[in-house]
């Protein structure tokens, strides 16, 4: 090989890969929110002993998290693949990077006041990508735990959640847990607050403490805040309402006035209005239609009700009643069929009774089915002793039950229930906005359950493969933060899409189209990207760029992501007041 004229042994040069994916687009991110400059004003200085410090070693678990889930114990390994500029270290420092830093910050970070952190960085969301908070949606799930966790000996208000069994909303109750809460603006879908809770927390108990941190962070109270059925209950409710907040939540089947209101839909005709239309999921379905109702009374605190119907639900409602019906008519076949064993063991018409109950229960349909037990008693004599009978002899009558299982569905209860198929009520004490706006308000919690979606499947929240509760507590902040980025990746990207006119992009695989690009998938479109250091003997020679492809070059414009990290000229460390993200579509 010749170089400048002069000839180069080929086996004295190496290659170098330097990973640098979508690393600038999570800097850019970070570095508008200030993130760095947060987190080292919490954590204090760093000390002379400490080679790296606590707030580059979260900024790099944040970044790692953000790109995709790594075990702890490989993020050493997983940083030395790409710059330590682009990690938000010097660099010298990339190769300090190991578990025992990283779980020494950990550590650090739950010694700080990470509510106060937590507010901080929330508010500069909200302050630098001008997030509306007029609308906050609330919602929990559960992070399972791998392992055995021993009782914390904490107490207090500043000690960790404990791990506990609780209702696993992953289906897991062999495996203790924690609650996370989490709160985004209907704006995007972007975490607002989030907050990690003892695994046996029940979520009724969490709204009142929620919404003081969101009215602290929105600096008002006149917001509106939905949640899920737990949030309607005496105190919760009463206590929004008389601080000057408005709620909307879907009420419970458990209380009064649905039993009521289900009731007045079946008794009386109902002036249903339509308040939403859109088409079926497939070009041959009909359209999904919703309609409302005012509810003629107001719950028993006083807040108001309004009825909605959906047409889909409406199908839905039915088609489960008739298979619960069906279940419950098989298993009641099956045990007809025992019942005609001599080796049943069921030997009273009280057993079979509840056996019936039982399997009907078992199948759903204790509503509409009934089971009939029919008893014939058969009976025959026997000697009470021994031997060749003669006139006194002595018999004994011995009965024998035979039982017979009839069951029939109670039409006048599917009736009465197939009146309010499709239906469910919600409760609010805003009595300004119309039903189609309340039903548009609820209808985007299901964004709160996306971002939940992306804490357990993309950031891989468990198994957290942490033992010490106070490390996995702060290790919630850092979860928090990668899931932060995402939002609000997404969000500027949808809103650069819109202001660009640009209606959809080819991210799926085959080229397809995306209408509703999410962070993830953007992220995995940057991945491969990676510069090529080309050196002789350890001296470099040159840096071979990435080829961008259309598609990420598109992508890095909208985000308005600079492009000097990818090309070869040598990069500075990240710093929001050299390299501010440019606000698209604003």
């Amino acid at each position: 090989m010749q170089a400048r004229g002069v000839w180069v042994d080929p086996e004295s040069i190496t290659l170098a890969r330097v990973g640098v994916s979508g690393l600038p687009v999570v800097n850019a991110v970070l570095d508008r929110l200030g993130f760095h400059g947060l987190v080292a004003g919490h954590l204090g200085h760093p000390g002379s002993r400490r080679r790296l410090a606590a707030a580059e070693a979260i900024g790099v678990l944040v970044r790692a998290l953000a790109l995709g889930r790594q075990p702890l114990y490989g993020l050493g390994s997983w940083a030395s693949g790409y710059d330590p500029v682009l990690l938000g270290l010097s660099p010298t420092e990339g190769h300090l990077v190991n578990d025992d830093r990283v779980g020494r910050a950990l550590d650090a970070l739950f010694g700080a006041d990470r509510a106060s952190l937590t507010t901080a960085l929330s508010l500069a969301a909200v302050v630098m990508f001008d997030i509306s908070l007029d609308e906050l949606h609330n919602d929990s799930t559960s992070i399972c735990l791998y392992g055995a966790y021993r009782r914390s000996e904490q107490a207090g208000e500043d000690r960790a959640p404990r791990p506990a069994r609780g209702h696993s909303k992953d289906h897991r109750p062999d495996l203790k847990q924690l609650v996370w809460i989490l709160t985004t603006s209907a704006d995007g879908a972007v975490p607002i607050t989030y907050r990690l809770a003892d695994g046996n927390t029940e979520d009724s108990t969490t709204h009142i403490a929620t919404w003081e941190s969101c009215r602290g962070l929105a600096g008002r109270a006149d917001f509106l805040y939905i949640a899920d059925c737990k949030l309607a209950t005496r105190d919760n409710m009463n206590h929004i309402a008389g601080e000057g907040g408005r709620f909307l939540t879907v009420m419970p089947r458990s209380r009064k006035e649905d039993e009521a209101g289900r009731a007045w839909l079946a008794r009386e005709p109902v002036a249903w209005v339509e308040v939403a239309r859109r088409p079926g999921r497939a070009k041959t379905d009909p359209d999904e239609a919703w309609w409302a109702v005012a509810a003629p009374d107001l719950s028993l605190e006083g807040y108001r009700i309004v009825w909605v119907r959906s047409s889909s639900k409406q199908a839905q409602d039915a088609a489960a009643r008739t298979e619960h019906i069906a279940r419950a008519a098989a298993a009641l076949s099956v045990l007809a069929g025992t019942l005609a064993s001599p080796r049943c063991r069921l030997k009273t018409a009280v057993a079979v009774t509840d056996a019936a109950k039982a399997v009907i229960a078992k199948a759903g349909a204790s509503r509409w089915v009934n089971a009939i037990v029919a008893e014939e008693v058969t009976s025959h004599y026997r000697q009470e002793r021994r031997g060749r009978p003669g006139p006194n002899t002595r018999y004994r009558q011995i009965d024998h039950s035979t039982f017979t299982l009839t069951w029939f569905t109670d039409a006048a209860q599917v009736g009465l229930d197939a009146a309010s198929d499709g239906c469910f009520p919600l409760i609010t004490n805003d009595h300004e906005m119309t039903e189609a706006a309340l039903l548009a308000a609820y209808k985007a919690q299901p964004h709160l359950e996306r971002r939940h979606a992306v804490l357990k499947g993309i950031l891989e929240a468990a198994p957290i493969e942490l033992k010490s509760e106070t490390r996995i507590d702060a290790f919630g902040f850092c979860l928090y933060a990668a899931l932060l980025v995402h939002a609000l990746i997404e969000r500027e990207l949808r809103r650069a899409m819109a202001a660009a006119g640009i209606s959809e992009l080819p991210l799926y695989y085959e080229d397809r189209a995306c209408t509703a690009p999410t962070a993830t998938r953007v992220l995995e479109v940057l991945d491969p990207l990676a510069r090529t250091t080309v050196l002789h003997r350890g001296q470099v020679l040159t840096v071979v760029a990435p080829a961008l492809s259309p598609l990420q070059n598109e992508l890095l414009s909208l985000l308005g992501t600079p492009l000097g990290p990818y090309g070869a000229e040598k990069s500075e460390r990240p710093n929001s007041a050299q390299e501010p993200w440019s606000r698209c579509g604003t």
